[in-house]
């Protein structure tokens, strides 16, 4: 196999690292490693035993760019800066992101100025990029929502309040717990017919 190949000659040969650095990416090879890591570290070994880009591609299953990348990386002596480039789209939440959307959403928007009585995704999105720097999309609000359990959107009726007003039948419109002391007790729901 190739791979095994050259990571045997390494020891015997070096094109682009010094023996420190060969040393220190055989060490690393050893640790539990991302497979994106160990790939890094296994086209810079390639590479210095003077297998070509193509061979490495082929012999690893990586893209020619990403090869092409780790062998300049060999070749500038840059070869310890394998875990430096971080791996995929960088985290923009943080915990303190988290906490603060919680907080606004168990708070009504006139606590903070607005005009409204519910917060929306994009309601949420520009308050706390106006707070804390961090821009999201409305999709990706809501997604952080659902994860946390919480959401934008008004709760369904109750079971109750949606039988009674499916059971008035023609009605339109149904107020429920009222509590005031001019209404009688028992009286529950007034409804009110529109207008048509």
């Amino acid at each position: 196999m190739l791979q095994a190949q050259g990571v045997i000659a390494v020891e015997k040969q070096g094109q682009y690292l010094t023996p420190f650095q060969r040393k220190l990416l055989l060490k690393s090879l050893q640790a539990d490693l991302r497979p994106e890591y160990r790939r890094r570290i296994d086209i810079m070994l390639l590479a210095d035993t003077g297998q070509s880009q193509s061979q490495i591609c082929e012999a690893l299953g990586c893209s020619a760019e990403m090869t092409r990348y780790w062998i300049s990386m060999a070749q500038t002596g840059n070869a310890h800066q394998w875990s430096d480039r971080p791996m995929g789209r960088p985290k923009k939440v943080n915990e303190q992101y988290l906490n603060r959307l919680k907080e606004l959403v168990s708070h009504s928007p006139r606590q903070y100025g607005y005009a409204f009585q519910r917060w929306t995704a994009q309601w949420l999105g520009k308050h706390l990029e106006k707070e804390l720097g961090i821009k999201l999309s409305n999709c990706h609000i809501n997604r952080l929502l659902k994860q946390m359990g919480l959401s934008t959107r008004l709760k369904p009726a109750t079971d109750e309040v949606a039988t009674n007003q499916t059971s008035t039948g023609n009605s339109s419109l149904a107020i429920g717990d009222l509590t005031s002391t001019s209404v009688p007790e028992s009286t529950q729901f007034w409804l009110f017919n529109s207008i048509r």
